[in-house]
């Protein structure tokens, strides 16, 4: 009985998909023509990831493990774990005062509508070029003049291994934030590698964790960044999983 409801509950995911999808679609493809208008697409991709996170039952439940406060003014680079496709849609709602601007694969362009829209307002990075990965930082730059705050998720993807609780960092979040001076906003997420892997049958709606962890200010060593971050979340994780 629990893996034909799973199978209902994601087939519930196709349909919510495609029906937002069909109505914000088309106004935000409008709206991605002109970068004066990137803001008002952002407005509505908003509401496709509080509709689709929502709309799938899912819930979350913020945790400050920090005193330090998001400054709506202040350009991030925002960073978390990642274990669900599900992650993609917090930032969104976690961040309602800032425009952002995700750093994704290349392969997503390829799904219908979304990939179209995703190529003009996200930055798409091909991790099989050495060009495409080191032209990144130009693109995030620029998105950055343009007041986005950019999100980027340091594992490169979700672990393949379900059984990964922390993959390897990328340098990419932590070299931008030295190049641009941009604080790292650090997250962890608990509870979706559970709910919403698609190879996971007993995947079930219920309430995310999300931590809170730091704000780490820029400095001249990446490195010492990626560190900093890594630690952070592996400590969250295994003092909350």
């Amino acid at each position: 009985m629990t893996k034909i409801l799973n199978y209902l509950w994601r087939f519930w995911l196709i349909i919510l998909a495609f029906v937002l999808t069909i109505i914000l679609g088309l106004p935000v493809y409008i709206l991605s023509l002109k970068k004066s208008t990137f803001k008002y697409a952002h407005v509505l991709i908003r509401i496709w990831c509080y509709g689709m996170f929502f709309g799938m039952g899912l819930r979350y439940e913020l945790i400050n493990l920090t005193d330090k406060k998001i400054d709506k003014n202040t350009q991030y680079v925002i960073i978390s774990n990642h274990t669900s496709i599900m992650d993609i849609m917090l930032p969104c709602i976690l961040f309602p005062n800032h425009q952002l601007c995700y750093v994704g694969k290349k392969e997503l362009e390829k799904i219908p509508i979304f990939g179209t829209i995703y190529k003009r307002i996200c930055v798409m990075v091909d991790r099989s070029s050495a060009r495409s990965r080191a032209d990144v930082y130009r693109r995030c730059a620029e998105k950055m003049e343009e007041g986005n705050s950019i999100v980027l998720f340091p594992e490169g993807g979700v672990p393949d291994d379900t059984s990964v609780v922390l993959d390897e960092f990328k340098d990419g979040a932590f070299t931008l934030s030295s190049k641009h001076h941009s604080p790292i906003a650090v997250f962890t997420f608990i509870g979706l590698k559970e709910m919403f892997p698609f190879d996971n049958s007993k995947g079930y709606p219920g309430k995310v964790k999300v931590f809170f962890n730091d704000i780490l200010e820029p400095t001249n060593s990446p490195k010492d960044l990626k560190l900093s971050a890594f630690e952070t979340i592996k400590k969250t994780l295994t003092e909350h999983s």
